[in-house]
Order: C-alpha cells, then sequence, then structure tokens
C-alpha cells in the first residue's frame, strides 16, 4: 500500500495509462488478425486494405510506445510479406 499521497497519485496515474495502453494494444492485436484472415482467405483486394488498416495501428501504438519500434516493424514486415506472396500467386487480370 502507498504509504504517500504522491505514491497514491502516481497509482491513479498509472492505471489509467495502463487501461488507455491496454485498449490500444488489443485493437492493434485485433487488427493484425484481421489481416492475417484476410490473407488466408486468399483475396488480395481485401486483404490489402486490411493489411493497410494494422499496418496503421501498429505505427501509432509504435509511435505512443505502446509497443517497440522493432516489434512494430517486424510484425509490418511480416504482414507485407504475406500480403506479396497471395497476390504474386493471383495476379490480377
Amino acid at each position: 500500500m502507498p504509504v504517500t499521497k504522491s505514491v497514491e497519485r502516481e497509482m491513479r496515474t498509472a492505471d489509467r495509462k495502463q487501461a488507455r495502453n491496454k485498449t490500444i494494444h488489443t485493437v492493434t492485436k485485433s487488427e493484425v488478425k484481421k489481416a492475417n484472415k484476410a490473407i488466408a482467405a486468399g483475396e488480395p483486394e481485401a486483404a490489402r486494405i486490411a493489411v493497410t488498416a494494422a499496418i496503421s495501428k501498429l505505427d501509432r501504438a509504435a509511435e505512443n510506445k505502446i509497443i517497440h519500434k522493432n516489434n512494430a516493424a517486424r510484425k509490418k514486415s511480416r504482414l507485407v510479406k504475406k500480403l506479396n506472396k497471395i497476390q504474386a500467386a493471383k495476379p490480377e487480370a
């Protein structure tokens, strides 16, 4: 338990930040999952839109230091790699 009022304030602040960060982290993970599902479905156009949304969320999370920038870069790279693979397999005519 906190001893001083300043520590109590710090704990309240930390709780608020944690709640906000958790929300953003969850939304980011959901967008990445949606992108992976769209890629697995094999529809290049839908997958491209989902990957773009996921990349945006990853960038925002990394910018706010909710996830590490290298973590975001790695996830973006893997998504784009998968997207390029299905786009090469199904050329748009």
